[in-house]
């Protein structure tokens, strides 16, 4: 090659490599730092009291809301759930209460974030709970959507029905 044919690849050469760093740059995962679901403030209308609530080994807090005698949900089953969920500031980001159409799953298979899975498990068809989720069971220190990155979760969660292989429970029945 001669001396100005590779002067002239030299250019674009360096400005496509400049390109590429940036687009790897600009792809890498932002982290937030985490909140402490226990150091968190609460917006009151959300009527959560850490120390009444239930802390689990991974940092999970739940509270039962509403006690029932249904079956019990377990890993492997489905499960059809009302939801409402919070922002520690009160602010609602997602929910079905009030629709007519319970979200369902399967628990336990990873389908939803590690706190559903956690929090769920050993619910009574007909029960309410809160569930106060830190973020290394939801979204860790990734946004989702109008989840902020490193957000506490709170969610109210009402159990609809869990589905075994043979045998349906359903609240109310």
């Amino acid at each position: 090659m001669t001396r100005s044919f590779r002067a002239r690849l030299r250019a674009p050469l360096l400005a496509l490599g400049a390109l590429a760093a940036l687009t790897v740059a600009a792809c890498e995962e932002v982290t937030a730092p985490l909140e402490d679901p226990a150091a968190t403030t609460y917006a009151p209308a959300l009527g959560v009291n850490i120390s009444q609530m239930t802390r689990t080994a991974s940092g999970l807090y739940v509270q039962t809301l509403v006690s029932t005698t249904g079956a019990v949900a377990d890993t492997g089953q489905t499960v059809s759930t009302y939801y409402v969920g919070y922002l520690t500031n009160g602010r609602q980001f997602d929910g079905n209460r009030g629709t007519g159409r319970p979200f369902s799953f399967q628990l336990g298979r990873g389908q939803v974030i590690k706190g559903w899975d956690e929090g769920i498990r050993g619910m009574r068809v007909g029960e309410r709970r809160r569930l106060v989720i830190p973020p290394s069971l939801g979204y860790g220190g990734s946004t989702n959507g109008s989840i902020p990155a490193g957000s506490v979760l709170v969610f109210e969660i009402d159990l609809v029905s869990a589905t075994a292989a043979t045998t349906t429970a359903i609240a109310g029945s």
